[in-house]
């Protein structure tokens, strides 16, 4: 098995489990070849939780879910050193916490206070954890997915945007058509509603091969540009437009330019191209900016969201003719 086939076969059999969800099981994917962390965001019975955990289940990898409550502790995270009594020779050993895993769920990471939140960071920022002093260095293969509800506020804490900023993308989780939620409703009546457990799981080789393939995607000069032309308008918007400039409040960082390339090539890799366009750009431009975007007052205000200022960038900032097809 070649590492595209190995891929191919991990989205056919989400999308087997992940019923009527063939978004949010591409971008996982996407997140998963791009070696970024995700935050996804929906209601609750969407099956965010669900669709990681089917994920993990096909790779041969660790699974860890973390549940996020106000009272949960960074050595809940991370672990901690444990006393042990040898002989009457006492000794501290470390003792890995549920962030040593391959694929983390963060559930609900909404709800942890400041020092979880910030142990997390270092995580997913270092692929390190520190305790006492003392670093202990994360799997190579190693992806958080948060979850958060849009409408549950009481008892959570905001995340701040430095880590939010970390985040490859913010990935938004609708309901399902009318066709896939019957299916749903079938599928549970006849009790074949579990996460399916294959033999043949794909080996983490795949996925680093995977990697090693898009990185010779093709990102020319004009998309390179156009990508920065895209960062550059929200940073400085009333160059385009005085309705982007009332509208944006901050620009999104450098790591909104890392991320959508390297969420671009991912993309064109999975549509079996060898070069990035135009249309890989802007698939996956929504989820990249969604959360690095900062809006005025008076956006807020009038309830104008950040997807609605995402498509006046794009319609503003003009896109290479060549790379159109």
């Amino acid at each position: 098995m070649v590492a595209r086939e190995a891929i191919q076969l991990l989205e056919e059999r989400m999308n087997e489990s992940v019923i009527g969800q063939a978004h949010i099981v591409e971008r996982l994917i996407i997140g998963l070849l791009a070696d970024g962390n995700l935050l996804v965001e929906g209601l609750p019975g969407l099956a965010k939780t669900r669709a990681v955990r089917v994920m993990a289940s096909l790779i041969d990898a660790t699974f860890s879910r973390i549940q996020f409550t106000p009272d949960l502790l960074p050595t809940d995270v991370t672990g901690g050193e444990q006393i042990y009594d040898d002989d009457g020779k006492r000794s501290f050993h470390f003792v890995k916490g549920p962030i040593f895993g391959n694929i983390i769920l963060a559930d609900e990471i909404n709800r942890a206070p400041a020092k979880v939140q910030s142990a997390l960071l270092e995580a997913m920022e270092e692929r390190q954890v520190t305790v006492l002093g003392q670093t202990h260095k994360l799997p190579k293969l190693f992806i958080v997915t948060a979850t958060q509800n849009p409408i549950e506020e009481s008892g959570t804490y905001p995340l701040p945007e430095a880590q939010k900023d970390r985040f490859l993308m913010h990935i938004k989780v609708g309901y399902s058509d009318m066709k896939s939620e019957l299916e749903i409703i079938r599928m549970m009546q006849e009790e074949e509603h579990k996460i399916k457990v294959y033999k043949n799981k794909i080996p983490q080789a795949m996925i680093f091969a995977a990697r090693d393939e898009i990185s010779q995607i093709v990102l020319s000069d004009e998309i390179g540009e156009y990508i920065v032309l895209l960062v550059f308008a929200t940073r400085y918007p009333l160059r385009h437009s005085k309705q982007l400039s009332i509208m944006i409040e901050t620009g999104v960082s450098p790591r909104a330019s890392l991320a959508l390339s390297q969420c671009a090539r991912v993309r064109a890799w999975l549509q079996k191209r060898t070069e990035v366009n135009v249309e890989d750009v802007q698939s996956v431009i929504h989820d990249v900016f969604r959360h690095r975007l900062i809006k005025s007052d008076h956006t807020n205000i009038n309830n104008i969201q950040n997807d609605e200022i995402i498509d006046i960038l794009l319609a503003q900032v003009l896109a290479p003719k060549a790379s159109k097809k």
